[in-house]
């Protein structure tokens, strides 16, 4: 008589192929975020009021948004520093073409995600098909993109910008029922990407990519097309991120536009559970660790406190995220 199969640890580890709708890191941060929230509250009382936290949902949403395409990018293992001055030449040209030409909004609309998708291209092309690493293209390009930026600037304040993207804003416009509906395309976009990372075959390519790129490409994966769809679809949120900045309600834009939004949105999508060395990631995870960074900015501000206390604590949070990480990677392998 034989003994009954057994399946080892490792091999029942293995067996998933779809991860949970939720992951116990986007739960863990969930949770810091409530526990946040209600400091935050006990600290200063209108935080959790409506006039607060419509505002944070708007600043929110540019960052949620790059925040997805940066999923995808780590998820293959690469990574792109370049989106803050993509985030300004897309603004910048954008805000110009409105103050001057008195663009209609489908149009503005259409040159800033165009832009945006061109300039990530030439991040994808150089590293698809050029195989020259992530981090080294996308810093050369990153200087690249913001001298350009700075160049149509010329030294001016861009004036006179009309309300074109007032919809995307923070005035009664931008908002359906006290709902900003720059939020709601956020959360649009994020459902779309998450339900297609877990059930195309195409989004689970990505992850394949990042865990092994030469065995994803001898089990058929197009990886080169993959990876320049990546950074291209980045660049397309990029350029929607522009004009929600744009609705920022002020009619003048200035040579700060973006600065700092690349570590940001890194900061976010590593928070939120995407591992840095690729395979494994989540949008849901990158938005909750948006939503994290964006809290502890705003509480900072409304408590009172220095404004080097937001970047002390989004780095603590990396700190640990990454090592979570690491130590997740060390017990997979064993």
């Amino acid at each position: 008589m034989s003994a009954p199969a057994t399946t080892s640890p490792a091999a029942r580890r293995t067996g998933r192929v779809i991860a949970p709708p939720v992951t116990g890191q986007e739960v863990v941060l969930l949770g810091v975020i409530a526990v946040t929230w209600v400091l935050l509250w006990a600290f200063t009382p209108a935080f959790l009021t409506s006039e607060s936290i419509q505002p944070l949902l708007v600043r929110l949403a540019p960052t949620g948004i790059m925040a997805v395409g940066m999923t995808f990018i780590i998820i293959t293992g690469g990574i792109d520093i370049s989106v803050a001055a993509t985030l300004m030449v897309c603004a910048v040209v954008t805000a110009k073409l409105l103050a001057t030409a008195g663009l209609a909004f489908v149009p503005a609309l259409v040159v800033a995600l165009v832009l945006g998708g061109v300039l990530g291209a030439v991040n994808g092309v150089l590293i698809a098909y050029g195989r020259v690493p992530a981090i080294i293209i996308t810093f050369g390009t990153a200087n690249l993109f913001q001298f350009v930026g700075l160049r149509i600037f010329n030294s001016q304040t861009v004036n006179g910008i009309p309300g074109t993207f007032a919809t995307f804003g923070r005035g009664e416009a931008g908002r359906t029922f006290g709902v900003p509906h720059s939020f709601v395309i956020m959360v649009l976009i994020v459902a779309a990407a998450w339900w297609y990372l877990r059930h195309f075959a195409g989004g689970r390519h990505f992850f394949a990519i990042g865990g092994d790129a030469h065995a994803a490409e001898l089990a058929g994966v197009n990886v080169r097309r993959r990876t320049f769809l990546a950074y291209t679809v980045t660049g397309v949120l990029v350029g929607l991120a522009a004009c929600f900045t744009l609705a920022g309600g002020t009619s003048s834009l200035d040579q700060n536009v973006g600065r700092g939004q690349e570590l940001a949105v890194i900061a976010a999508v590593v928070i939120g559970g995407t591992s840095i060395l690729g395979g494994r990631g989540s949008v849901l995870g990158s938005v909750l660790g948006a939503l994290l960074v964006q809290t502890v900015a705003s509480g900072v501000t409304q408590i009172g406190w220095p404004s080097q206390l937001s970047n002390l604590f989004v780095g603590l949070f990396i700190i640990v995220a990454v090592g979570a990480d690491l130590v997740r990677e060390r017990r997979r392998r064993t």
